[in-house]
């Protein structure tokens, strides 16, 4: 780490497993703001935390969007009551959704696996020289 507590953006990199260029557009999308030295970027406290929960949200299927908002709310004094609210219905129905396209890949995979199930004789004799040879 540099002076300050402060990481660069190789450091970084590394500690969170991201892209230069990941970093890079966090920065563009103002998600975080790493101070400049010339041309290195320098990463205190704050830009860690808000990485890390920027990583999280992503993680979860949250939109950028929706992770910018939350953050902003952690930057506004006083705004801890609105900002666990709104951080958890977003979550509640950010889980939902996620329930939901489990239970649809559920019964996606069932019908896929009776498929290949009822295919699998064809493609035994298909797979086979001898099948090869009575197919045709």
């Amino acid at each position: 780490m540099t002076s300050d507590d402060q990481m660069t953006i190789r450091q970084m990199c590394d500690a969170y497993d991201v892209t230069p260029r990941t970093l890079r557009f966090y920065e563009a999308k103002e998600l975080i703001f790493p101070q400049r030295d010339g041309t290195k970027r320098l990463f205190n406290r704050r830009d860690r935390v808000r990485l890390a929960l920027i990583l999280r949200g992503k993680r979860f299927g949250f939109s950028l969007e929706d992770i910018r908002q939350l953050l902003d709310m952690y930057d506004l004094e006083g705004s801890e009551r609105s900002q666990f609210v709104r951080t958890y219905t977003l979550a509640q129905t950010r889980l939902a959704q996620m329930e939901q396209q489990r239970d649809e890949m559920i019964e996606a995979i069932a019908e896929l696996k009776s498929e290949l199930s009822a295919a699998a004789p064809q493609f035994d004799a298909y797979a086979t020289p001898d099948g090869a040879k009575s197919a045709a």
